[in-house]
């Protein structure tokens, strides 16, 4: 039996290597976890396999990456001989079943009380993964926006860190969206675009890494809004414009001192009112907001 402790110290260092990219020395820890006598309670508890196939993803060297295949598939074989052992139990537990059931007309006779349902049991032995399946299409329009989902999914290296099934998670976004349109109209088309758009954004990866970790689940980001998917730099500035915007508005319509001074660049007319307010610091001019009488139009003037 193997240490829980040093199998977890060893999936803790790959771990390590491939949050930084660098997967040098790999290949002795994965000798080290090829002369070990692995359990299935240790693979599960462990969650050795996980690491190993990051560090697989990661790495450019073939060695490390043939090894790393022969040991998930020696692991993966341990956990369908597991499973195999469990079918095996029931069938061999039904004969009996039915040989109790052939008894005697006098013992039939003699007990006739009623037999009490025994609760069926279920198998809990876990997956490596708990995610649904990935719906699957023929439609050529589909796929190929699930491939365009895919590219910008992987855009920069985050789903290698985070070890991500852009396959999948990308089925399943574009699998939500035609079940709203129905269709692969041009509003379904239009919302593909948006989403692939906003998680390409290499100044918004914090969108992009949330969707990969799943913080953001891809029923949310394939109804998301433009607005809840900008980064948080660009919200700030939309939040600024907005309130200058309002704020000119208002300032334009109150008060102020009508001229001729100033030709409207709508209508050419000369009929304004103009209001002054020091917006900048206070060794600056003021700024100058100008409304045209005729035709309503309103400027700045610096």
């Amino acid at each position: 039996m193997v240490k829980d402790q040093e199998v977890e110290r060893i999936a803790k260092k790959l771990d390590k290597m491939v949050h930084k990219k660098n997967t040098d020395g790999a290949i002795d820890l994965l000798n080290v976890l090829k002369n070990m006598k692995m359990s299935l309670e240790t693979l599960q508890s462990t969650r050795i396999g996980m690491s190993v196939n990051a560090v697989r993803k990661q790495s450019n060297d073939e060695e490390v990456q043939t090894l790393a295949k022969s040991l998930i598939k020696t692991w993966k074989k341990l956990l369908d001989g597991s499973e195999g052992k469990s079918e095996e139990r029931k069938r061999s537990a039904s004969p009996l079943q039915s040989s109790s059931s052939k008894e005697s007309p006098g013992s039939s006779d003699r007990s006739k009380k009623p037999e009490t349902p025994k609760t069926p049991t279920t198998p809990t032995t876990p997956k490596f993964t708990s995610f649904p399946p990935a719906p699957v299409t023929t439609d050529s329009v589909r796929t190929k926006c699930r491939e365009l989902l895919v590219t910008a999914l992987q855009t920069g290296d985050d789903y290698k860190t985070i070890g991500a099934d852009c396959d999948h998670l990308a089925a399943q976004i574009e699998d939500r969206i035609y079940q709203e349109f129905k269709s692969t109209d041009m509003k379904y088309k239009a919302r593909l675009r948006s989403r692939i758009s906003n998680l390409k954004d290499q100044k918004n990866p914090d969108l992009r890494r949330n969707v990969l970790c799943g913080n953001i689940s891809s029923d949310c980001i394939a109804t998301m809004t433009a607005e809840e998917m900008a980064s948080a730099e660009l919200k700030e500035i939309r939040k600024a414009l907005t309130k200058e915007s309002i704020r000119e508005h208002q300032l334009s319509k109150v008060g102020g001192t009508e001229t001729d001074m100033f030709v409207c660049g709508k209508c050419k007319g000369k009929s304004c009112t103009y209001t002054q307010v020091q917006t900048r610091s206070a060794d600056e001019p003021m700024t100058t907001f100008v409304l045209c009488n005729d035709c309503g139009n309103r400027w700045k003037f610096c």
